[in-house]
């Protein structure tokens, strides 16, 4: 025989606010709110922010920078154009003193860093304080289609086109000078890269013939062997740190057509989440898994420089009203 609880169900609690510590599926009537409520996982989504004023791939980010305070800057058909983001906006700033694409950023809004870049392959180091850029002392090695991360008081670039071919130097940045950091396992160039001068991360690019999902870490002496990629790709974006990153876009040769995947890093290992709402190569990201941010790039295979920039919010726990359909 059924019981009664069975027939009619559980009884749902009636509260003033919001418990405190809820669990998922949990369910309960708000009495202040006057609605039904319950404790739900959202999952990981991009949503479209404002569009950059000028299109380009091969830019690069502010990669300490937030998703409401993001700086862009170089890229296209080697510009020098500089935007600062502001959570709903592009503005356009000063102008980097070299044009260049496929640079390296690092650093924040109002301390950005650009390095390296090409054509030629460059060696140019500039620093952003918020309104202009500044020349600074050059790195060891030009370069272009390179990777970086950091601050700008502590920045780090690695892989390349430094002649004769892909790169595995590192180099570090002290606000003044820079040094030579461990060279990369595997030399490669138009890689991804995320985090801190003393915790970076290396992933995906090209060692010839062929794209790598090879990542790596680094401790601020040497790299070591990450977990690798799920797709082997190049011309990605890449935001966060070395234990919670996200790799975004890029291409798989020999094709040049852009892709949506994105992979997401913990430190260990990759897994695939939310795609791009736009297929995208040559982007360039800033920000946190938690909240980051995705901008510019190609959406055709080199041909169709995009302006699109793209919100990432992870899967988080939150409390949502309920509605009956």
């Amino acid at each position: 025989m059924s019981t009664y609880k069975e027939i009619r169900g559980q009884l749902i609690r009636k509260v003033a606010q919001d418990p405190a510590n809820p669990q998922i599926g949990e369910i309960w009537y708000n009495s202040t709110r006057g609605s039904l409520r319950g404790f739900v996982t959202v999952d990981a989504a991009w949503a479209a922010g404002g569009n950059l004023g000028t299109a380009r791939r091969g830019l690069a980010g502010s990669m300490a920078g937030t998703q409401i305070a993001a700086l862009g800057f170089g890229g296209g058909s080697y510009t020098a154009h500089t935007e600062e983001y502001n959570g709903a906006s592009w503005s356009e700033q000063n102008n980097l003193g070299t044009a260049r694409n496929f640079l390296g950023g690092a650093g924040t809004q109002t301390a950005g860093l650009a390095m390296g870049g090409q054509f030629p392959a460059r060696a140019q180091t500039e620093e952003y304080d918020g309104t202009s850029w500044s020349e600074q002392n050059d790195m060891s090695i030009a370069r272009g289609r390179v990777a970086g991360c950091g601050i700008q008081t502590a920045g780090l670039i690695f892989g390349g086109t430094a002649p004769p071919g892909p790169g595995l130097a590192t180099e570090e940045y002290d606000g003044t000078n820079w040094s030579n950091g461990g060279n990369l396992g595997t030399g490669r160039y138009d890689l991804g890269g995320a985090g801190t001068q003393t915790a970076g991360l290396a992933f995906g690019g090209s060692p010839p013939p062929s794209p790598t999902t090879a990542t790596e870490e680094y401790n601020g002496t040497a790299w070591t062997s990450g977990g690798a990629l799920n797709s082997a790709r190049r011309f990605m974006g890449g935001l966060g740190i070395q234990t919670a990153a996200l790799a975004f876009g890029g291409a798989t040769p020999p094709s040049t057509a852009p892709v949506s995947n994105v992979e997401q890093y913990n430190g260990t290992s990759w897994a695939n989440t939310t795609a791009l709402t736009t297929a995208r190569n040559g982007a360039a990201g800033s920000g946190t898994t938690a909240s980051g941010l995705g901008f510019g790039g190609d959406t055709a295979g080199s041909t169709a420089a995009s302006n699109a920039t793209e919100e990432f919010t992870d899967t988080f726990n939150t409390a949502r009203n309920i509605t009956s359909s």
